[in-house]
């Protein structure tokens, strides 16, 4: 979403896409290997068809160059995906999602579709979900208020893409309400007199 300067205080997407890169995922890898140390962490035993857990950023390097399959997570399904879809589309609030499901998604997306069962369809149910939770997170900052905004259950993705609106909102709504303030306390005061 392209933002003016003034309201692109968050992070851009890419950036997290970089932060989720960070998440352990399961991977099938296809070469043998002891542990492997590195700054965030031991990793390993690498032993096909054994499955080991390493950060996404790591899986992505290894898929790029064919030393591993992916595993997706659990959620990255057709079926949970739909599950979700009708949740999102019929529920009133947010479904519970994984808090970077959509940087991850994309990643796995882009990288090891053939690792997918129906990745097309994971790509698609993605993109409905995704605009199915943007048009409730509008809903939400139509009903906003000067005390608070309760949207639970949103993720990473949307919750940056609304805070520069949020807190542009609750700004200007808070200096609505500081001029109110003394005309309501001045009406107070001459109805008590």
């Amino acid at each position: 979403m392209a933002l003016p300067l003034t309201l692109a205080t968050s992070l851009t997407p890419a950036e997290l896409e970089l932060i989720a890169t960070e998440q352990l995922i399961d991977i099938v890898p296809l070469f043998r290997s002891d542990r492997i140390r590195l700054i965030s962490g031991t990793y390993g035993p690498f032993r096909p068809p054994t499955k080991t857990r390493v950060p996404l950023w790591f899986a992505t390097n290894l898929k790029l160059k064919k030393k591993c399959r992916l595993v997706a997570p659990p959620w990255l399904s057709v079926e949970f995906l739909q599950e979700k879809l009708i949740q999102e589309t019929s529920a009133e609030g947010f479904s519970v999602l994984p808090l970077r499901f959509v940087e991850i998604g994309k990643v796995l997306l882009d990288v090891a579709s053939d690792d997918l069962h129906n990745s097309d369809k994971i790509r698609n149910l993605l993109k409905d979900l995704r605009e199915a939770r943007q048009a409730k997170s509008r809903e939400g900052l139509r009903k906003l208020d000067h005390e608070m905004l309760e949207l639970p259950h949103l993720c990473s993705m949307e919750i940056n893409e609304i805070r520069p609106f949020f807190v542009k909102a609750m700004d200007v709504m808070g200096k609505i309400k500081a001029d109110t303030i003394p005309e309501h306390l001045a009406r107070v005061s001459q109805e008590m007199e």
